[in-house]
């Protein structure tokens, strides 16, 4: 059976993620949550219609009313569920190729699920998995009890409001922009918002807005940049704002075509907020993969870093424990806890734009007065069992001694994947050579104590 991973179920559509799973998902998450309603959304996935029919399906049989959003970014999913104070479940694999699907579950704060809830639910989820042939799609309302499905009207128009609300750009002020919408939950959205900022001088272009069920996240989006880049660079744009499959993460592209990752957008927005004296507690959020330049960056202005493991549901943990406004992950994950529960997109690439227009300085400025990046190599080992690595005294060895070269210079880490069975190796160091030298040496090292997949 698929677990609960940082972001909910996620798996191989019809496959690893059957209808007959989502049924019995919905069934459970109705029970454990004690929820009378639930919003739904999915993004343009072929697989998502079915996996939203089935999921809504176990709701409705426990009684449960079921709202659904339909084609929706992950974020305004999370919008309507704090807005409306409902529970909600997403169906979207995110940045992963069309094949994957998966169903993360929302509390009705918006939030990721608690983790004892989330247990909760996957405790039900076993039991209901494990009844007799016949018996596993049997719900528990008959009659009248029985839930119903209704559509959300508008639900897309308000999203699109909130986000152009989230902004302010004085009139006069010019700015061209690609958005490539990596043919996902962000191609109606984006474009609805961009044109809001028309009158405040942006002129927008859109890519990939044209979804078909398999294209999501094909060569496109903030996972394939190079076709942002050229776009940007073809059309004299200033600004390029790539998004994933369900849009709740964005990276830029400069005038130059040159790539504004996660780590560098947060920087930008931290030194921002904080010369505003907008920054609370003069922290931010980031994880354990942030890049080493980000860090000595901060550091260098008295801004502290609360370090989270990789997952934006950790990231905006902490925000709500430190009482903090900003954090995210070099993956573009960015949350603007003032505006937003998880990470978005769009509006973080609202918050570039307003940036800009403030500051009136192209975005390559800002990036490189922001932070050095130092090279950061990573390797993604396939293995049969990433649990095991824990336990892997050979590879912590192997660890120890590259850290030890590395001198302070750089640095290491390890980590098994929440999402896919593999290990994750990063080194950052002073030249991309030593950063290469030292990740392959992991990654062997890796190898041969857990063995390749």
């Amino acid at each position: 059976m698929l677990r609960f991973g940082t972001d909910g179920l996620r798996g191989v559509a019809n496959s690893e993620l059957t209808p007959e799973l989502a049924l019995a998902l919905g069934r459970a998450a109705a029970r454990r949550m004690g929820q009378p309603g639930f919003l739904t959304g999915r993004d343009t996935r072929r697989s998502g219609g079915m996996l939203q029919a089935a999921l809504s399906a176990g709701l409705a049989s426990e009684g449960a009313r079921v709202i659904d959003a339909g084609v929706i970014p992950t974020p305004g999913l999370a919008w309507l569920a704090a807005d409306r104070s409902m529970p909600a479940a997403m169906i979207s694999a995110s940045h992963n190729a069309f094949p994957d699907n998966g169903i993360k579950l929302l509390s009705p704060a918006g939030t990721k699920l608690p983790d004892a809830v989330e247990r909760a639910v996957e405790a039900e989820l076993e039991l209901l998995l494990a009844e007799p042939a016949g018996r596993a799609g049997i719900g528990g309302a008959p009659g009248a009890g029985v839930g119903e499905t209704v559509r959300a009207a508008g639900a897309v128009r308000e999203y699109a409001a909130h986000l152009a609300a989230s902004v302010r750009i004085e009139p006069g002020f010019r700015l061209s922009v690609v958005c490539d919408c990596a043919n996902g939950a962000a191609s109606v959205v984006a474009p609805l918002v961009l044109a809001e900022l028309a009158s405040a001088g942006v002129s927008a272009t859109v890519i990939h807005a044209d979804p078909d069920g398999l294209n999501i996240n094909s060569g496109c989006g903030s996972t394939h940049p190079e076709s942002l880049a050229d776009a940007v660079l073809e059309g004299g744009a200033d600004l390029g704002l790539g998004v994933d499959g369900d849009a709740d993460r964005v990276l830029a592209i400069d005038h130059r075509g040159e790539l504004v990752d996660g780590d560098e957008l947060l920087a930008m927005f931290a030194l921002d907020l904080d010369s505003r004296g907008e920054l609370a507690e003069r922290a931010i959020a980031v994880t354990v993969m942030s890049n080493l330049g980000l860090r000595r960056a901060l550091a260098a202005v008295g801004i502290e870093l609360h370090e989270t493991p990789v997952g934006d549901r950790h990231v905006a943990d902490a925000l709500e424990t430190h009482g903090l406004v900003l954090g995210g992950e070099q993956s573009g994950h960015i949350v603007f806890r003032r505006h937003a529960t998880t990470g978005d997109g769009i509006l973080t690439g609202l918050k570039v734009i307003e940036l800009i227009a403030r500051r009136q300085v192209p975005l390559a400025e800002l990036a490189a007065a922001a932070m050095t990046r130092l090279p950061q190599v990573l390797v993604t080992v396939e293995v049969s069992d990433p649990r095991r690595l824990d336990d892997a005294a050979a590879v912590w060895s192997e660890v120890a001694a590259v850290d030890e070269e590395l001198a302070g210079a750089g640095r290491v880490l390890l980590r098994a994947s929440g999402t896919e069975p593999a290990v994750r190796v990063m080194v950052e160091a002073e030249t991309v050579g030593t950063a290469e030298s030292c990740a392959d040496r992991l990654a062997k090292a890796v190898r041969r104590e857990l063995g390749e997949r």
